[in-house]
């Protein structure tokens, strides 16, 4: 249910992260470890068949499993039970294959990464939109002058396509991370404490070898060691997903100061409403990937804190996974969709931008002013003149560009006021490092 969960509602990675969806990797988990046991002679080949027919999530009943899963505290228990009926109704010579020496640690972490898996392959698709789009704002905006702000204040100019070419950055740092996560996702698989010990009892010379083989089956990959209490993987993912949570969260910062009603420099493409005050066009999308962007650092700090796990598999931190990493995964994938629909129809007013420009009466550029006047009136007797001037156009409310033409010390100077004071004429190497940017694939 997500009435209080909007921004993951009805993305694609709804999908991935439900009940059925976790139902179904449990059961491919289970599929696929027969699947290898037959690929290595260890079971009939027609066990894995049968096991794998009656693998489907359609057949099980979700909430009645959930309930059952008190008697042992984790939900495989009894889904053995009913899968094994259900290949009994076809085969009870095949029934005997069903879990054969695993644990139910092997089969929910197996199932955990394979909801993993399936997740971050659409949620990357969902970044590489999100990417594109911000690689044509950054070309088109590449000149687009704007105000830079430090700590809220006007500081000196930049341009949108830099600011664009900075998010990109980080959805492309966002993607290398997942990407990388997910290469990595293993399979589990060690039985009671880790030693695969029942697997050498039914028959299995190598036990390594069914490791791999299993991991074929699921196509994730094959660990080291099994990782019951080694929970790297989890805590890997629980990062990734977390910094791009961010990442998409410092778009959405910007979009949400950008466009208040005082600033209008940004505005989303289609807003939302009010329930109470019809004029508003709230800025809905950034909102609610804002949201994520607070909720996923505390659900990954709950995914850390289960690292340190006791003895050869432990008590309370596997279990406080299950939710916290479906949830996490669920929050990430909707902040994803939010965040390409978002770059996707995103308004830029350049009009906005110029005209603000001009805020503080050129003062944006004294960071220049102070530079280039100094060489012509030494350090101390510039930064005099630019206090004094600075103070007189607040004062008179003209702008400094005025105040300093009239200046008999810069007379005969040679400078050129106008010219030193257009912001336009003052972004450095913006161009240059969006042109650096854009050259990232």
């Amino acid at each position: 249910m997500t009435l209080f969960d909007p921004g993951s509602e009805g993305a694609p990675t709804e999908r991935t992260t439900s009940e059925e969806a976790f139902l179904q990797a449990l059961l491919d988990a289970e599929a696929g470890l027969t699947r290898a046991q037959s690929s290595l002679d260890l079971a009939p080949a027609a066990a894995g068949d049968a096991v794998t027919a009656a693998a489907v999530a359609e057949r099980f009943d979700a909430r009645d499993l959930a309930r059952r899963s008190r008697g042992g505290g984790n939900p495989v228990i009894p889904l053995v039970a009913d899968l094994t009926a259900a290949v009994s109704d076809v085969s009870a010579e095949h029934a005997a294959y069903v879990h054969r020496g695993a644990t139910s640690q092997d089969i929910l972490d197996s199932a955990l990464m394979l909801v993993a898996a399936r997740t971050l392959d659409v949620l990357l698709d969902e970044l590489s939109d999100t990417e594109g789009a911000l690689a044509g704002l950054a070309r088109e905006h590449r000149d687009t002058v704007m105000p830079g702000r430090t700590l809220t204040q006007h500081a000196v100019p930049t341009t949108f396509g830099l600011k664009a070419a900075g998010w990109r950055s980080l959805v492309l740092d966002a993607r290398d991370r997942l990407r990388s996560v997910r290469g990595a996702l293993p399979v589990q698989l060690g039985g009671a404490a880790g030693t695969l010990a029942a697997f050498g009892a039914y028959g299995a010379e190598d036990p390594l070898a069914l490791v791999a083989a299993y991991a074929r089956e699921l196509g994730l990959s094959e660990p080291e060691l099994p990782w019951h209490v080694l929970r790297t993987p989890v805590a890997d993912l629980a990062g990734a997903l977390a910094f791009t949570a961010g990442a998409l969260g410092k778009i959405a910062a910007d979009v949400l100061v950008l466009s208040r009603t005082e600033i209008g420099e940004l505005a989303e493409g289609a807003g939302g409403g009010s329930s109470a005050m019809p004029h508003k066009a709230n800025p809905v999308r950034s909102t609610l990937i804002a949201a994520t962007a607070r909720r996923a650092p505390a659900l990954a700090a709950t995914l850390y804190a289960s690292v340190a796990a006791e003895d050869e598999r432990p008590a309370g931190a596997w279990h406080a996974e299950w939710a916290t990493l479906r949830e996490l995964l669920r929050v990430v994938g909707g902040a994803a969709r939010d965040a390409s629909e978002l770059v996707g129809g995103l308004v830029v007013r350049v009009d906005v931008m110029h005209a603000h420009l001009s805020l503080t009466g050129g003062a944006i550029v004294s960071e220049r002013l102070s530079a280039e006047l100094a060489g012509v009136l030494g350090r101390g007797a510039a930064k005099e003149l630019l206090a004094s001037a600075s103070r007189r156009a607040r004062e008179s409310g003209r702008a400094l560009a005025d105040v300093l033409s009239v200046e008999p010390a810069l007379k005969d100077s040679g400078v050129d006021v106008a010219e030193l004071t257009d912001p336009a004429r003052y972004t450095g190497a913006a161009g240059a490092l969006v042109d650096r940017a854009l050259a990232r694939r």
